[in-house]
C-alpha cells in the first residue's frame, strides 16, 4: 500500500472543462485508519469537499454505505454560484520522484458525464 494521504496536498494535471477543477485548485487530503477526506479550492472551485475510504491502494468517493442510497461524496460550489456532485474511485500510485499520483475515474451524479482525471502532490 502507498504511504498516508494524510496532510498531502495534490493538484491535476490537466485543466477540465471550464467551471471545474484544473491545474489551480488543491486538494488537502486527510487519513485516518480506511477513512478519507479532502478540501479543495482554487480556479473556478469556491469550495469543495471529497469523503470516502481508503482499501489498499484504491479510494472510493462513494462508501458502500451510501451505495444505492442516492447519497454523494463529492461536492463542490463553482465561482458561478452553481454546485455539482459526483462519484470517484482513485488509484494510489508513487511517483519515481517519491511524490503520490492519483488515477481518477468519476461519474457526475448532478450533471451529465463522466470521465478520468489525475492529481499529483504539489512538489514543496
Amino acid at each position: 500500500m502507498a504511504r498516508s494521504l494524510d496532510g498531502l496536498v495534490l493538484s491535476p494535471v490537466a485543466d477540465q472543462a471550464p467551471g471545474q477543477v484544473g491545474t489551480r485548485t488543491r486538494f488537502t487530503y486527510h487519513e485516518r485508519d480506511s477513512r478519507i477526506w479532502a478540501e479543495y479550492e482554487g480556479g473556478d472551485i469556491v469550495r469543495g469537499h471529497l469523503v470516502g475510504t481508503r482499501d489498499g491502494d484504491t479510494l472510493d468517493f462513494l462508501p458502500r454505505s451510501l451505495k444505492g442510497t442516492g447519497g454523494t461524496s463529492t461536492v463542490q460550489l463553482k465561482q458561478d454560484g452553481t454546485t455539482s456532485s459526483r462519484h470517484c474511485v482513485s488509484t494510489v500510485t508513487d511517483l519515481p520522484d517519491g511524490r503520490v499520483r492519483l488515477d481518477e475515474t468519476w461519474e457526475w451524479e448532478s450533471l451529465r458525464g463522466s470521465g478520468t482525471s489525475a492529481v499529483e502532490e504539489v512538489a514543496g
